[in-house]
This record gives C-alpha cells, structure tokens and sequence, in this order.
C-alpha cells in the first residue's frame, strides 16, 4: 500500500477521549474529483486498552474551520477490534459529496488507558 503524506488525516494518534485528526486535507476548489476511487482507511497502531467502541467519522466542510461540518461516513468500531495493533478496521471507497476539506472525528466509548488509530486515503489496500 503507498502512502502519500498528503493525504494522512491520522498518523500514528493516541487516541484517549474525543479528537478530531490531527491533520485535514485541503481537496482544492474541485472538491469531489474522483469519488470512489480512493479508499478511506482506519488501522490500529497501537492496541486500545478501556474502550467499549469507538465510533469514527469522516467529516467535509467548504471552510477549514468547520464551522459546519457534514457527515460522509461513520463506523462504529467493537473493543475486540480495537484491542489487536496492526488491524485495519476498515477500508472503504471514499463517498460522493466530498467538499473542499475533509477531517476525522473519534468518539471513543469507555476510558482508554493506551491506543492509536492512523487514518488516510489511499488507492490500493493491502489487506495481509
């Protein structure tokens, strides 16, 4: 799987209550140029420890503030889950209606104690 740097909302993110990604990415004025031919992918980095869930959205906006952000895809994501480092939680073609920017938000459920989660876009998934 190749990675562009450009395109990594999380990389390597401890995730311990609610957060958005620590990156966003700046689609340019074309906004949806290609929908589906990306992927959006979550993986575990690190095992989570005290989570119940996680539920992980992707979220688009006109502005870079979000001011008012919509909704293109959210997963909930079980303890089993989150609990295996290395695990690619999901890998989905990235939906119609992105906007010029894009963002993660994680809401996590349960007290995490450890755990980290990296999130990005990319065109192939290698699923070993």
């Amino acid at each position: 799987m190749l990675l562009d740097k450009n395109t990594i909302l999380s990389d390597k993110q401890a995730i311990t209550a609610n957060a958005y990604s620590q990156n966003t990415i700046d689609c340019g004025s074309a906004g949806n140029v290609a929908p589906g031919a990306l992927f959006a992918v979550c993986r575990t980095e690190e095992g989570f420890s005290g989570l119940m869930q996680m539920e992980v959205t992707l979220q688009t906006d006109e502005e870079a503030s979000f001011a008012n952000p919509a909704e293109l895809m959210s997963v909930t994501v079980s303890a089993e889950m989150l609990e295996q480092p290395g695990k690619i939680l999901f890998a989905v073609p990235l939906p119609v209606g992105v906007k010029r920017y894009l963002r993660v938000s994680y809401v996590p459920a349960g007290s995490a104690t450890q755990g980290a989660v990296s999130f990005f876009l990319t065109d192939g998934v290698d699923m070993k």
